[in-house]
């Protein structure tokens, strides 16, 4: 009867390995979903500084001709 008790070890040692693997990957996603928000969000900004800059150009330039 010894390896029934090995037995019902290694069913929980299984059932908690696939309960944490499967926390693992959503957190994975969760993490991943954010990142790229992140950086969408980052990316968005750095496109009106970069147009803020660029209108600046024009009118510095159209203040010097005229």
């Amino acid at each position: 009867m010894p390896f029934v008790w090995t037995l019902v070890l290694l069913a929980v040692g299984l059932v908690l390995l696939v309960f944490l693997l499967v926390r693992t990957v959503l957190e994975v996603r969760r993490f991943k979903r954010a990142q790229r928000s992140a950086a969408h969000d980052l990316a968005d900004r750095s496109g009106m500084v970069k147009a803020r800059a660029a209108g600046l150009k024009v009118a510095i330039s159209q203040r010097r001709r005229g």
